[in-house]
């Protein structure tokens, strides 16, 4: 018995909900150092050979160009993650129902977010913002309204597409 055990636990066991066991562990998360495949600091090319994402504005006079992940499109004006010509992706916006390695995401209340992340840092802007924990060369950065998280982005330290 406990050799078949073993064996189904080792070939994805199915859990109570009916969903393999590995199929779950695939979601991926915002960082540490990246979303999926699509990491900070790599390249436009590399990026988009990745096929992850997709080209929605031009840098034009700016140092970097907007994107979208194609699993999460934004609505028009808006874009779901930079790419500076310098830093590579510098900033990824986190799309509903991703979250970071520490469950925080779209709607987290604020009380979440300080518990996941007693680091907790409050910018001359008024933003609270954080070192990723396992990438010193990243934050997230939270911005809430009414106690509950409405956009979280993640970013390299160095980025220069946005404030």
């Amino acid at each position: 018995m406990r050799k078949l055990l073993v064996t189904l636990l080792a070939g994805g066991a199915l859990l109570a909900t009916g969903t393999p066991a590995f199929a779950q562990a695939a979601k991926p998360t915002l960082g540490p150092y990246g979303y999926g495949t699509v990491k900070l600091g790599m390249s436009a090319t590399k990026a988009r050979a990745t096929g992850r994402i997709v080209f929605k504005m031009g840098a034009g006079a700016g140092s970097c160009s907007g994107w979208d992940l194609k699993a999460h499109p934004t609505g028009k004006g808006s874009v779901g993650l930079y790419i500076s010509r310098k830093a590579g992706v510098a900033v990824i916006l986190a799309p509903k129902g991703v979250r970071t390695p520490r469950g925080i995401g779209l709607g987290s209340t604020m009380k979440q977010v300080k518990k996941a992340y007693p680091r907790l840092r409050t910018s001359p802007s008024g933003f609270q913002y954080v070192s990723v924990p396992g990438n010193p060369k990243a934050y997230y950065a939270f911005i809430a309204s009414k106690g509950k998280v409405r956009q979280l982005a993640f970013a390299l330290n160095r980025q220069d597409c946005v404030n």
